[in-house]
């Protein structure tokens, strides 16, 4: 996702159009790896300085256990404020005039706190969603199976984007062709492993994307 995102600020910036990214969320952090770490990684596409300051400023949310953020939260005595990570993410849309990027966490129906999901912050910003994929053996059933619960809650879904597994035995166009074939209206794109994230052309194609109405829900036409 992260990979996904930093293509994505890539090919706005070149395009001269003003971005910014938030990770308001992230688990298996450490300051003393903040380069390494997804928010880190947003900073440096971003054309920020990557420090523990600028981290924090996107990223309220950070834990150091590699774990789902209720888990990791409670290893440290905390929890995620969804009613302060709604406030947040919704300051931020109001006062970025431009691009916005808000990378999630996990899959959609990762736990955030005690009753909350990714599905549910996804759903109460109702914003355009990108959902990525691996390649590996199952990710057919994951991604078709996120993308119905995505329709069941009506969410905006701009674009499946395939990010090849390195470790898959699946062959990575069989398994974009596939995904195609029962995505409906939704686009499918292929990324393969390791793209240059400035210059493959999947970015500057979801950008396109994004720029137009993503698909309600992603239902058939």
């Amino acid at each position: 996702k992260t990979f996904v995102a930093a293509g994505l600020i890539a090919a706005w910036r070149v395009a001269g159009r003003p971005v910014a990214a938030l990770k308001p969320v992230a688990s298996g952090y450490s300051d003393a790896q903040i380069a390494a770490s997804d928010p880190g990684r947003l900073l440096a596409a971003l054309g920020r300085p990557v420090t523990a300051a600028a981290a924090a400023a996107i990223a309220p949310w950070r834990f150091a256990a590699p774990l789902s953020p209720d888990m990791a939260a409670r290893r440290e005595g905390r929890r995620v404020d969804f009613a302060a990570l709604l406030a947040f993410c919704r300051a931020a849309i109001a006062d970025h005039p431009g691009d916005l990027v808000i990378e999630g966490i996990g899959g959609i129906m990762v736990p955030l706190d005690e009753r909350h999901t990714v599905l549910d912050w996804m759903a109460a910003l109702a914003v355009p969603v990108v959902l990525v994929t691996g390649s590996l053996l199952g990710s057919l059933s994951h991604s078709l199976s996120a993308l119905a619960v995505l329709r069941q809650h009506g969410l905006a879904v701009a674009a499946l984007v395939v990010s090849e597994s390195a470790e898959s035995t699946v062959p990575f166009d069989e398994t974009v062709a596939t995904l195609a074939r029962f995505a409906g209206a939704v686009p499918v794109l292929g990324l393969p492993r390791l793209a240059a994230a400035a210059t493959h052309p999947t970015f500057p194609r979801l950008a396109a994307l994004l720029d137009q109405r993503p698909v309600p829900g992603g239902t058939d036409p």
